[in-house]
């Protein structure tokens, strides 16, 4: 019999939107795995996901069964030059003790900084938390009621530039701010990419770009 497939409900548009500094450097994420639970994937044997094989090619780094592992966009790295993507990593193996604070799971950001796309001026390579709804810069006083926590000393969390209701004048505003006074990342860098708009009703993220915001990437 035909499998019977629902209409998703519609999020509503009036609701929280956050908006953040877009960096421009290379995606990346951190991933921690706890060989002693289950929890990560419930509805496949772990064993046929994270596979020995797997462990012995691309872990980074081990304690207690605890292992750690990069990847960029599309694939795991290791630390060769070929199977490396701009250090990163070789900076998670350099960092691991500290990142494991990150706690199990998968923790997406932008690995940017010297010789990465626009480099920002920097000497050095960061890396960037996007989840702000769980991080936060140790530059920035918690509220006795937020449940966020800071991130590991050798990790950064993307500027939030406003929360609040969706509304497309905020975004616009938002937008030439960074453009005049400049990255809120790399404060005195005057030529920022541009903002992400995360829809919170609706989990979706949306970028707009200072420059060729209505060309495809990578069209000047």
């Amino acid at each position: 019999m035909l499998e019977f497939q629902k209409f998703n409900k519609i999020p509503r548009l009036s609701r929280d939107m956050i908006i953040t500094e877009k960096l421009d450097g290379t995606n990346a994420q951190i991933f921690i795995y706890n060989k002693n639970e289950d929890i990560m994937f419930p509805d496949t044997p772990v064993e046929k996901i994270v596979t020995q094989d797997f462990i012995d090619e691309f872990s980074l780094f081990e304690k207690d069964e605890v292992y750690i592992f990069a990847g960029s966009r599309k694939r795991w790295l290791d630390c060769s030059s070929e199977g490396d993507n701009y250090g990163f990593a070789k900076w998670v193996k350099d960092n691991s003790e500290e990142l494991l604070k990150l706690g199990e799971g998968r923790h997406y950001g932008e690995w940017y900084g010297q010789g990465i796309q626009r480099g920002y001026g920097l000497d050095e390579k960061r890396f960037a938390l996007f989840n702000v709804g769980r991080w936060a810069n140790r530059n920035i006083p918690l509220e006795v009621e937020d449940k966020r926590n800071y991130c590991p000393e050798c990790c950064s969390v993307v500027p939030v530039l406003y929360e609040g209701m969706f509304d497309t004048t905020k975004i616009h505003e938002q937008k030439v701010l960074l453009d005049w006074k400049g990255s809120v990342a790399v404060p005195n860098f005057m030529k920022p990419e541009g903002i992400i708009v995360r829809h919170q009703a609706s989990g979706q993220m949306f970028k707009k770009t200072i420059e060729n915001d209505s060309k495809p990437k990578g069209q000047k």
